[in-house]
């Protein structure tokens, strides 16, 4: 154990350290694919035995779990430049940011980044991340679109939810993204999907966890054809793969069997990353973007 921050097993704070740690591990093992100045570090803050997470630090879908959320990480981070290379000031939002520092590898230096997610999960955020400048933590639900308010969007916004929306039903989530297009003119909303399959096989026990049993309507997307028509303000203008769509898998360490589990990935699982984006007009007759008055 290490740190001061104490986290205890099987609690709902331990799903928050998963992925961290997975972060660190694919540094380590891929490190020409990937690189993370931050889980390591944020790691050692925290009062938790990892021994049982570094006894399976050789098996293959343990590496592969790894490196499987690091490339998700990777395809945000493309997304969010992408966008700040036409949106310097804009606000970088991340919805339920857990222990994620995405905002802050993607950073330019004259964005404003925000993290969002339940109080709870901000407070252990703030003992173990501070924020930065530029840099603003918030506690509340998502489903609650009060949150909007609190965006200083006058520069763009540009949103990502990674591992997210599988936690939400779908009606939750088309709602909220329509209140999303309808507030932010002119932004971007980068997200991940797995199918129904994937949603399955891969989720339904981190749902069952949580207390959800009835995973049937839970957010996922066979193809684009579950992305569209959500509202007339969104364009769903990308769907790349997961594990192959932004960043070639070309570490060393990459072993054939690494790069047959990704084409299952895409093919079975259905794991894709997904950008929508925001009309810049409202109902209201507003252009540009920022906040629709």
């Amino acid at each position: 154990m290490s740190g001061n921050t104490s986290m205890k097993p099987g609690s709902v704070q331990e799903t928050l350290v998963i992925p961290l740690y997975a972060r660190k591990l694919c540094a380590q093992q891929f490190p020409t694919l990937y690189t993370d100045e931050y889980a390591a570090a944020i790691c050692e803050r925290i009062d938790y035995d990892f021994s049982q997470w570094k006894q399976k630090e050789t098996r293959l879908m343990y590496q592969f779990g790894g490196l499987e959320g690091a490339m998700r990480e990777k395809d945000m981070i493309w997304e969010i430049r992408d966008y700040l290379k036409m949106h310097p000031n804009a606000a970088v939002v991340s919805l339920g940011c857990g222990l994620s520092t995405t905002g802050r590898s993607a950073d330019n230096g004259l964005c404003k980044r925000y993290q969002l997610d339940f109080p709870d999960v901000i407070q252990l955020r703030n003992e173990l991340i501070p924020v930065e400048e530029r840099e603003e933590n918030i506690g509340c639900d998502l489903n609650d679109v009060s949150w909007m308010d609190r965006i200083d969007s006058r520069g763009g916004a540009v949103f990502y939810a990674a591992g997210v929306f599988h936690y939400f039903k779908t009606e939750q989530v088309k709602r909220m993204v329509a209140a999303m297009a309808e507030t932010f003119l002119g932004g971007r909303l980068v997200f991940d999907t797995v199918g129904r399959l994937g949603r399955d096989l891969l989720m339904r026990r981190k749902l069952n966890q949580l207390g959800m049993k009835d995973v049937s309507g839970m957010f996922c997307a066979e193809g684009a054809r579950d992305l569209e028509g959500w509202s007339r303000h969104v364009t769903l203008a990308a769907r790349k793969s997961y594990m192959r769509g932004y960043v070639p898998l070309d570490d060393p360490n990459i072993r054939w069997i690494h790069r047959f589990l990704a084409v299952l990935c895409d093919v079975v699982a259905k794991m894709y990353i997904n950008r929508m984006e925001f009309s810049p007009r409202s109902e209201t007759g507003c252009d540009g973007i920022g906040k629709a008055e």
